[in-house]
């Protein structure tokens, strides 16, 4: 991936260590995609909740913030999974 994929990363680590209560555990990885940046997240499973919120909520508000970085990078979009 290129050195912009990096800063999306980057950006999903912040957030997501900003929502939870053990950030330490915060593990972001870059997996290749076909065209696209793929995120995988991890968190401790007693933060999962607080990553994932009501309904999904909270994981797709990232996802939105991710795309919108994703098209200011050159990027179509990025994908953003969270692994429990």
């Amino acid at each position: 991936m290129s050195r912009s994929a990096d800063g999306l990363a980057g950006l999903v680590e912040v957030l997501a260590r900003a929502l939870v209560d053990q950030p330490d555990r915060v593990r972001v990885d870059l997996a290749r995609g076909d065209r696209h940046p793929r995120i995988e997240l991890t968190v401790d499973p007693d933060d999962i909740g607080k990553v994932i919120g009501k309904d999904g909520r909270t994981a797709q508000s990232m996802r939105v913030l991710l795309n919108a970085a994703a098209t200011k990078q050159g990027f179509n979009r990025a994908f953003l999974d969270v692994v429990d």
